[in-house]
Parts: C-alpha cells; structure tokens; sequence
C-alpha cells in the first residue's frame, strides 16, 4: 500500500551541534536504506526548513509506523499520513 507521507522535523535550537550532526548524517544513511528496500519510493524537500514530502511503501499502518519510526530523528518529528488508493485512470 503506498502513503502519502509529511515530515516535519523539529529540532531544540538547544542541541549541542555536534550532536545535531551525529543525527542528521544517520537519518540520511537511514533514509539511503529505506529507499534501497523500496520503503521510500519517492522523496522530496520542502524548503524552508527541516521538512520533506514522499511516497512511501509498506503493507499496512503498524509496518509504516514502524518504518517511520525506525528514523533517528523520530522523536522531533511530526509525521502526517495520507493512504493513497489507485485512481482508475491509472493503469496497473
């Protein structure tokens, strides 16, 4: 099943920066991975912040949740999920 997924992420301006480093690079090397299993099928940055749209994959709500929050960044984040369904102009 594929979602529609948002992502805001909202990190304290009280973070030491080294650690603000440490959890960005391992939510990119996380992300690399999500896509390469196929959980990610699609991505893009919204700018003007710490935010993204994309499509992503998984067989149902509990395995997208679990997904999302396998990123490192999970506990600043703010996710909005969309199911998405076929639309009948589309064919399979």
């Amino acid at each position: 099943m594929k979602y529609l997924v948002r992502i805001q992420v909202n990190l304290s301006p009280s973070l030491p920066a080294a650690e603000r480093r440490e959890l960005l690079q391992a939510e990119l090397e996380r992300g690399r991975e999500l896509i390469a299993a196929g959980a990610i099928a699609a991505i893009w940055r919204v700018p003007g912040g710490l935010r993204n749209v994309g499509i992503w994959e998984a067989d149902d709500a509990t395995e997208l949740h679990d997904l999302i929050a396998s990123l490192p960044l999970f506990n600043w984040l703010e996710a909005e999920v969309t199911p998405l369904a076929k639309h009948p102009l589309m064919r399979e």
